[in-house]
């Protein structure tokens, strides 16, 4: 809608208008009406709350919401978090310094995700191994220990890997749009920490 750029869909981020005029964030696609879809960028999104450009898209008068961005990023969150409790049922991912460290040096790891908030001595022996099994290997550092806790029924996890699924793809997908709309350019596999790793 801002960009005029061709996406994946799964890329893109979603939006209806609510029965009260209401821009509303529709990532899990379950909301009734026409969908109204957006580049997944924070610079896309402010651009189009700027020039009005959900209401010239539904052709009526519509309320963006001042949080719009703030909504977006609970909902991706939730969507990333929730994958990896999937990804727990379905016995594609391990929590645990040992067990990821077990699953790295098998070489079946997709995704290492880790605590961005847990101390450095940890997460660095753990990175070292997965650089040195496969340098380009995506390393996940967004998500605090409470949350990845709160995901895999736990107080908190320090250390996670996913090994490659479906669900897996779509936790990437999800993660890269979280990066997007939280205004970090790149892609997760080469985020660090908050940092851009080039």
């Amino acid at each position: 809608m801002a960009s005029g750029d061709l996406f994946p869909q799964s890329a893109l981020l979603k939006f209806v208008i609510g029965p009260e005029g209401n821009v509303v964030p529709d990532l899990f696609g379950k909301l009734p009406g026409r969908g109204i879809w957006l580049s997944p960028s924070r610079d896309m999104v402010e651009k189009a709350c700027h020039k009005q450009l959900f209401a010239r898209s539904a052709k009526a008068k519509v309320k963006v919401p001042d949080d719009l961005i703030g909504q977006l990023d609970a909902q991706l969150t939730k969507r990333c978090l929730d994958a990896l409790g999937l990804a727990k049922r379905a016995g594609h991912l391990v929590a645990g310094f040992e067990k990821t460290k077990a699953w790295l040096s098998s070489g079946n790891v997709k995704i290492l995700v880790q605590a961005a908030d847990a101390a450095e001595d940890g997460r660095g022996k753990i990175r070292a191994l997965a650089r040195a099994i496969d340098p380009d290997l995506p390393i996940n550092e967004i998500f605090t220990g409470h949350e990845l806790g709160q995901a895999l029924g736990r107080d908190t996890w320090v250390h996670v890997a996913l090994r490659p699924s479906g669900i897996a793809d779509r936790f990437a997908a999800d993660v890269a749009r979280l990066l997007a709309v939280r205004g970090i350019a790149g892609h997760p596999a080469k985020k660090v920490s908050g940092r851009l790793k080039e």
